[in-house]
């Protein structure tokens, strides 16, 4: 129970703090937008482009934090919280088009440099700067809460050193006319979302997948439980996470004498491993035998 008000008591904060989030750069992703169209810079529009990917982003990540308040029913035995990780793989995905198409337009504008008004653009830059680092500062304390929190927080952390490649574009095209450095920062832009957005995806599709989680060593863990007295063998142990840091176990472990003390000493293990909810059944060698070559073990 103390787990759970817990799990409550964080996705209530963390729903505060997106909303706070929300207003502030959808507020500002209009006058953003508005600056990148008048000044012309690639640059600008690129990390407008990314603020409304955060902007997306963040109503995604409040909505998966609504439905996944919902109950567990007789269709979803589970509950809902899941939607949290649908939101992050979505957000992701979403993150790969933005920056594919900002390489795009760099590319396009290293060969036809536009004529950019940088004052417009370094002003309308400075203010981005400034609402980037309020919502970095509402969500850096959540955002290893769960992948849901960690994909909104990598998109503002994106898009303040985006806001920071515009300024330093503006101060440079203003004192030396290069307009080949506003495609250059657009570009930089992009490459900068890519990586951090195939590790959030991967990490997402790994929860989808019921992989194990991170930070869950399955052959140590594997070996405590064998390691349990009166334990013989440890098979059909399986690792998954619900949702971020809600990890499950499901395990089957051969004794000849099942008792209650073994059931209680790998439930121990399992929490030092990190893992909360268990379900653990105990074979007699005999059904054990039974049973042999369908089992899974892991060397």
């Amino acid at each position: 129970m103390a787990a759970g008000h817990d799990h409550s008591e964080r996705r209530s904060v963390n729903e505060n703090r997106l909303r706070w989030a929300l207003v502030l750069t959808g507020s500002y992703l209009i006058i953003q937008v508005i600056g990148g169209l008048v000044s012309g810079s690639l640059a600008l529009l690129s990390d407008a482009a990314h603020m409304f990917t955060d902007v997306m982003g963040l109503v995604v990540a409040l909505v998966a934090i609504q439905l996944g308040k919902r109950v567990a029913d007789k269709r979803r035995t589970f509950g809902y919280a899941r939607f949290e990780i649908l939101a992050a793989a979505f957000n992701a995905a979403v993150l790969f088009i933005v920056a594919f198409y900002i390489l795009y337009e760099a590319y396009k504008r290293f060969f036809a440099p536009p004529e950019i008004q940088s004052g417009t653009m370094l002003f309308v830059a400075l203010g981005g700067l400034l609402i980037n680092l309020v919502a970095w500062w509402l969500l850096r304390s959540s955002s290893g809460d769960s992948l849901n929190m960690r994909g909104a927080y990598l998109e503002v952390i994106s898009d303040l050193l985006g806001s920071v490649a515009v300024i330093v574009g503006a101060i440079i095209i203003a004192f030396t006319g290069w307009a080949w450095v506003d495609p250059l920062l657009g570009a930089l832009i992009g490459l900068w979302v890519l990586p951090r957005t195939w590790i959030l995806l991967s990490q997402s599709v790994n929860v989808l997948l019921e992989g194990v989680p991170e930070g869950v060593d399955i052959l140590k863990l594997q070996s405590d439980l064998a390691t349990i007295p009166d334990v013989a063998d440890v098979h059909d142990l399986h690792v998954w996470a619900i949702t971020s840091g809600q990890n499950s176990l499901s395990v089957h472990l051969v004794t000849a004498s099942p008792t209650p003390a073994i059931l209680e000493q790998a439930r121990a293990v399992a929490e030092k491993h990190g893992i909360e909810h268990t379900t653990i059944q105990l074979d007699t060698p005999e059904l054990a035998d039974k049973e042999e070559g369908i089992h899974a073990r892991y060397q």
